[in-house]
């Protein structure tokens, strides 16, 4: 058994005693002995005897004397007649030596030399001395260090701020007037606390925010805060857990005994889905140390000691994925939905965010909100910040109407690129989002067309045909079976152009992503909607995916192989149905096509309000199609 100690249990030895070594090694290449020294010049060496006898013949004149070397410079006649100087190594304490000398009347001189090497060795040692004791300092004071972070490892991360740094008011946030409404009873209550006791009311012990990201949940918790004038701490779910077990649930318990010495104050716990995931679900089994810090959040919320005057804001996109024992009333007894703004939502969210922004005098903020059904608060505070980018870039004073449409198509499709040359690519190109144009507008139930260009985009996109949604059907999700017969048809369009006008040959892939798009539009008609010859049923469910112990890995269907067959004939044949009334709208209308794909070649964009104008040339448009998209 060894039991030798090893490097890591004494850091010490690990990095001072190689030192040492090096140094001593140093010393002994760099600093030489005197015995080394005298070995240097062994032909101007005379022996002891021989100098003795030149004593007696009288060939020594002079005589200098090294006493703390016991060395001897003499000058001695040597065979030839010449005076030269010889090194004499002398006994210890020879005094038969100097008395000799002084019988033959010989000069002797005493002279001590200076021994640097010796001086430089000192001077050595002591700063490798320094260096020792230095490093030695310095490895203890960072072990100290490293115990104290140790000690503070279970210590909360909460960010806390008091009530002038959030800057952050009601007024500030726009767009999700439900959601504020639902808040300002939180606000309320902080601020009147006596009001609601006096009649037993309790105050709620927290507020879950759920909503897309973006929509402002952390903006309505900061707001929620600046309003009640309260200390705010604000933590990310994911600042609780660690690889070490315990760790986050010691956290949960400093964070919230901070927050009872300053109550009444709130905490805002942001993504809280990354703690508070189910329990013990999922494929791979529960984390436990994710399950600890949940249980130890759960107790804090509502256990055996109260939590008065602190109130728990918390926010996730996630809500399916939450604990139950999270969501039940007495820990977040309130769930307020933050949505997608509606029109008028997106019509406050962008008085807000242009207030530093330099608009010119024709930019409407209403035909803005018209344009983005769909859009988060932070797409719209991005939408404006590119159109001040691009204005900056242009070297235009103000922003116009120009800048907002070009943001617009960054943030949705993506980057313009340079035009395409003229070529049958460009020519093919055209004839594809012309074809997807002319149907958006021919349908009877289809949504007017704001624009179609050919205008290639970063991301492989070599052209669009874009639509005004009817907001309200978006909103609501109730879409109408011939609305989707018809998006089907449109989205088909591209693909029935090229077949039309250049044949089989010359089909290209570019309309894969329209026929995916064909195919979950198709399947979830005759399996989600109960809109085929199937009649009414739901056959598969929205979400399949396995997550939480949710769906079945293997993705098992609800219903037999016979009907599997029949769901795959009836998605075939709407899509095909769908296909052959696209080609049967652009054969009818090859002239029109023509003359728009001209038009589009040489202006390269062509706006909605043009186009219908175009067709209605030709054809009789639908009353619906004959209304400004902007007035919709």
């Amino acid at each position: 058994m060894n039991n030798r100690p090893s490097s890591q249990s004494h850091p010490v030895s690990r990095y001072l005693l190689p030192l040492a070594t090096g140094w001593m090694v140093l010393q002994s290449v760099f600093l030489p002995t005197p015995s080394l020294a005298q070995t240097q010049n062994e032909s101007d060496k005379l022996s002891y005897s021989k100098f003795l006898q030149k004593i007696e013949q009288g060939e020594v004149q002079k005589v200098e004397l090294d006493p703390r070397t016991d060395i001897a410079t003499v000058t001695v006649i040597n065979e030839q007649g010449e005076t030269v100087t010889r090194d004499v190594q002398l006994l210890d304490q020879d005094n038969e030596l100097i008395v000799r000398l002084r019988q033959n009347e010989i000069p002797l001189d005493v002279q001590s030399s200076e021994n640097s090497a010796e001086t430089v060795g000192i001077i050595a040692n002591g700063v490798l001395i320094l260096l020792l004791v230095g490093g030695l300092a310095i490895i203890i004071r960072r072990s100290a260090k490293a115990s104290g972070q140790a000690m503070s490892f279970g210590k909360s991360r909460a960010r806390y701020q008091v009530e002038t740094d959030t800057g952050v008011k009601f007024d500030d946030v726009a767009g999700i007037d439900e959601a504020k409404e639902e808040l300002q009873e939180v606000v309320t209550f902080l601020k009147e606390t006596e009001r609601f006791t006096s009649v037993g009311a309790k105050i709620p012990k927290g507020v879950l925010l759920i909503g897309s990201p973006g929509t402002g949940k952390t903006l309505l918790a900061k707001a929620v805060s600046g309003e009640a004038g309260v200390p705010f701490y604000s933590i990310s779910g994911s600042e609780f857990v660690e690889m070490f077990v315990g760790v986050g649930a010691s956290r949960v318990r400093d964070l919230f005994k901070k927050a009872k010495e300053n109550a009444p104050c709130l905490i805002f716990i942001d993504e809280i889905d990354a703690v508070g995931r189910k329990r013990g679900a999922g494929v791979g089994g529960g984390n436990d140390e994710r399950e600890q810090t949940l249980n130890q959040l759960l107790t804090e919320m509502d256990g055996f000691e109260g939590n008065t005057g602190v109130i728990v804001i918390a926010a996730t996109n996630r809500p399916d994925v939450l604990d139950p024992a999270l969501m039940r009333p007495g820990r977040f007894d309130r769930q307020v939905s933050v949505d997608l703004p509606s029109y008028n939502g997106r019509l406050g969210i962008l008085r807000v965010h242009a207030r530093n922004k330099k608009l010119a005098p024709e930019v409407s903020i209403e035909s803005i909100a018209r344009k983005t059904p769909g859009l988060s608060g932070a797409d719209l505070a991005n939408l404006l910040n590119e159109a001040a980018i691009l204005t900056a870039r242009r070297f235009k004073p103000m922003i116009t109407d120009l800048e907002i449409d070009d943001a617009l198509d960054r943030i949705t499709i993506g980057l313009s690129l340079n035009p395409l040359l003229d070529s049958k690519k460009k020519r093919l190109i055209a004839y594809h989002e012309v074809g997807h144009a002319l149907l958006m507008t021919l349908l009877e139930h289809s949504d007017p067309l704001n624009k179609v260009t050919i205008i290639p985009r970063s991301g492989g996109v070599g052209g669009f045909a874009q639509q005004s949604f009817n907001e309200d059907m978006v909103d609501s999700g109730l879409y109408t079976r011939a609305w989707i017969i018809d998006r089907i048809t449109i989205t088909l369009g591209g693909r029935a152009a090229e077949k039309e006008i250049f044949g089989d040959a010359e089909v290209t892939a570019g309309a894969s992503n329209d026929l995916k798009v064909v195919s979950n539009l198709a399947r979830e008609m005759v399996t989600r909607y109960g809109m085929s010859d199937l009649g009414p049923f739901a056959l598969e469910s929205q979400n399949d995916e396995v997550f939480l112990g949710r769906g079945d890995a293997n993705h098992h269907n609800q219903y037999s192989q016979e009907v599997a067959t029949k769901i795959d004939d009836q998605v075939r044949a709407i899509a095909l149905r769908c296909y052959e009334k696209a080609r049967r709208i652009i054969r009818e209308n090859r002239a029109l096509m023509d003359h728009l794909v001209d038009i589009i070649l040489y202006e390269e964009t062509i706006e909605g309000e043009e186009f219908r104008k175009i067709v209605s040339q030709y054809t009789e448009l639908p009353k619906k199609q004959l209304v400004p998209s902007g007035n919709q």
